[in-house]
């Protein structure tokens, strides 16, 4: 027996699917996280075939023994999962150990892990459940490594073959034969058409190891190894086959799968000589030409210890090589696509590992209104985008000019070119250069302000429909405008809407960013201002205009060259706009949003470190001093005189929409006698008026 051939069968090759890689890039951000324990995986191969020449001068194309992990690799291993592996594929069950570092990967003890599976295969067989679930011989192992920022993967397949002592052999006279030289071509249509049959019955699952007989009636008979005690009753040993689906597609040699099966043979059913059928199919052909059937032997003193025996199987790297493999995607991948999974991927990072209750699917959905395209505008843009936020609108009238690239991170020399490009549309086109996954537009509109009389009505009226229009379909609203009054008509149509409305302001070297306070339907008459017992509470937080107790009138005019031109630190603006836009962040994520009470600083020495959201506290009003690096929170009471957010202002804007706007526009004075500020004034000039007397020694 020795002077037989052995048995040498095709090892397996790896095909891994891009998707598959994308699916575990997600896994790892949004599930394993720093978690390497393994998890299971589901992989699929065919049956080998060779695909024949249509020229007599080129070669026949033999498909590799394909071991597969598609899109549904990490679904659940079940028969439903089973169910939608590709037609004419059959599963094989696998353990993925994927490593937080390059290093890890390197030091893990790779053979360790290996042995683990040949063991579970082991213990499969001899607890029988290889011989209900004969799948179960297939398992497989993955190593990996994702460098999630290159779009690099490193991975190392192993296949884990059991290891006897003693060889199988070729049978004297059973070298392996194609199907068509051994049996009939009825018969092998009958075959063909009863394991069909049988792998509808089985479904995928189990369809991959089989047994085959012939009848007293000379039928072609099909069963499933389970069977095998009582299939083969009344057979002749040399009318026993054992079949299974081959992924080889050599003609001389069996796959991968047979190693195991043999074992199985050997240790549950002392079987020493069998007949084995590979079944080869070309997918959806009907065509089982080239199946293989050859006898193999052992020799019958041949025994196998009750310990595992060894398994080999590591799969080989391009060079031929013991050593793991590499897939490079980012040459394959969109760059657009590339950017949007690198910015949710470092925000991603900041959830898993420091912050679990981040919200970052609500902030990237936040569409935000930028109404002012200058120094803040442009840093408020990009810190919304590193937050991930998509949908951002500027709006603004003026001109880039030669003085903006500098200060202003959206604009270029370029821009500023034959009288300048339109700020408001450029900072969207050049938004886009920066992140191609942003939704942005830009607006070339005035917006009409208080004590700016009207000089075309039609013009007027359109500028205030589109500004409505543009508050109404945003989230949040930030007022980053260079003039005061040109803030009153947003923060109107804010309160009017119950939008968020976050207001940023410069001086030379102080800034002052707040968001407005919105009323609080739920609970009108309760005191809701503040969350911190340092503060007094208050019914509603106020607005920017809260605080005056005279309107917003033209300030624009007779201005001098200082006033007409941004005169503050240069560092100001970058300062203010990323606490504007972490004050959106954080408001975000109070679960009253922004009706959220205001928050004061926390004594460093308490030991009480709750905060209202994940990411700290909220405040209403943060007052900035450069010239000694220092912030003040403030709480601030609605006003019920304000010019902008009380009471009467919004009835009678409710009322009479524009043609109070219009009034508004026109008249410096009429804001104040509608809101009683006027009448404030007049009892203020009054009681200056009063004469003490200086006799008068009683306090």
């Amino acid at each position: 027996m020795s002077s037989n051939p052995l048995v040498q069968f095709v090892p397996y090759s790896s095909a891994v699917e891009a998707a598959f890689w994308h699916t575990l890039s997600t896994r790892k951000i949004d599930l394993y996280k720093l978690d390497d324990t393994s998890h299971d995986i589901l992989g699929y191969y065919s049956t080998g075939h060779t695909i024949t020449s249509q020229h007599a001068t080129e070669a026949n194309i033999s498909m590799p023994a394909r071991l597969c992990l598609g899109t549904g690799a990490f679904d659940d291993v079940n028969a439903a999962s089973f169910s939608r592996l590709p037609p004419f594929s059959y599963p094989s069950i696998g353990t993925i150990k994927n490593t937080n570092t390059i290093e890890d990967f390197k030091v893990l003890d790779k053979n360790a892990l290996f042995k683990e599976i040949t063991e579970q295969i082991w213990q499969d067989i001899n607890s029988g459940k290889a011989v209900k679930n004969p799948y179960l011989l297939t398992r497989f192992l993955l190593i990996t490594f994702a460098d999630l920022k290159k779009y690099k993967y490193h991975y190392w397949f192993g296949f884990p073959a059991l290891v006897t002592e003693t060889s199988w052999n070729v049978a004297k006279n059973g070298e392996i034969k194609v199907i068509s030289d051994l049996w009939e071509s009825k018969d092998i249509e009958r075959f063909r058409e009863n394991y069909d049959l049988f792998r509808q019955k089985q479904s995928c699952a189990n369809a991959g190891f089989f047994l085959v007989k012939r009848s007293n009636d000379n039928e072609i008979m099909i069963g499933g190894l389970s069977e095998f005690d009582t299939f083969f009753e009344g057979c002749d040993s040399d009318e026993k086959i054992v079949g299974f689906a081959d992924p080889s597609s050599l003609p001389t040699n069996p796959g991968w799968p047979l190693r195991n099966l043999l074992v199985l043979l050997q240790r549950r059913w002392n079987v020493y000589k069998i007949k084995i059928l590979c079944y080869r199919e070309i997918p959806g052909k009907k065509d089982i030409s080239q199946t293989c059937i050859l006898s193999v032997e052992i020799p019958n003193t041949a025994k196998i210890s009750d310990e595992c025996p060894k398994g080999v199987g590591w799969e080989k790297n391009s060079q031929g090589k013991l050593g793991p493999r590499s897939a490079d995607l980012a040459p394959l991948m969109d760059p657009t696509r590339l950017a949007d999974t690198s910015v949710d991927l470092n925000l991603k990072l900041m959830r898993w590992r420091i912050v679990p209750n981040l919200q970052l699917e609500k902030i990237r959905e936040t569409k935000c209104l930028l109404l002012g395209a200058g120094t803040l505008g442009c840093y408020v843009a990009r810190c919304l985008l590193g937050w991930g936020v998509r949908h951002i609108t500027f709006v603004d009238n003026a001109r880039v000019s030669f003085s903006n690239p500098v200060r202003q991170p959206l604009f270029f020399f370029e821009d500023s070119l034959e009288g300048g490009k339109l700020k408001a549309q450029t900072a969207a086109e050049n938004l886009k250069k920066v992140y191609p996954g942003s939704i942005t537009e830009g607006h070339n509109i005035s917006i009409p302000m208080p004590g700016h009389p009207i000089t075309s009505e039609s013009q007027t009226r359109s500028d205030v429909e589109k500004i409505t229009q543009l508050v109404d379909s945003h989230d949040v609203i930030f007022l980053l405008m260079d003039s005061r009054e040109s803030r009153w008509l947003p923060t109107l149509l804010g309160a009017s809407m119950r939008k968020l409305v976050i207001n940023t302001a410069l001086g030379f070297d102080t800034y002052v960013v707040m968001r407005h306070g919105v009323k609080d339907l739920d609970s009108a008459s309760k005191l809701t201002g503040a969350s911190s017992s340092k503060m007094p509470e208050v019914k509603q937080l106020g607005c920017y205009f809260c605080n005056d107790i005279v309107a917003p009138t033209d300030s624009l005019k007779d201005r001098t060259l200082d006033q007409q031109c941004t005169v503050t630190r240069p560092g100001l603006s970058a300062i203010a706009s990323a606490y504007a836009v972490e004050l959106m962040v954080s408001v975000l994520h109070h679960e009253k949003g922004p009706v959220a009470p205001a928050d004061t600083i926390n004594d460093p020495g308490s030991t009480d470190i709750s905060t209202s959201t994940p990411l700290g506290i909220i405040p209403h009003q943060i007052r900035g001093f450069l010239t000694n690096f220092n912030n003040l929170l403030i709480v601030g009471q609605a006003y019920d005189k304000c010019t902008a957010c009380s009471d009467k202002i919004l009835e009678e804007y409710k009322s009479n929409g524009f043609e109070f706007l219009k009034r508004v526009f026109d008249s410096p004075t009429y804001l104040e006698e509608l809101t009683g500020l006027a009448k404030l004034h007049q009892e203020s000039e009054a009681a200056g008026d009063f004469v003490w007397d200086e006799e008068d020694n009683e306090l």
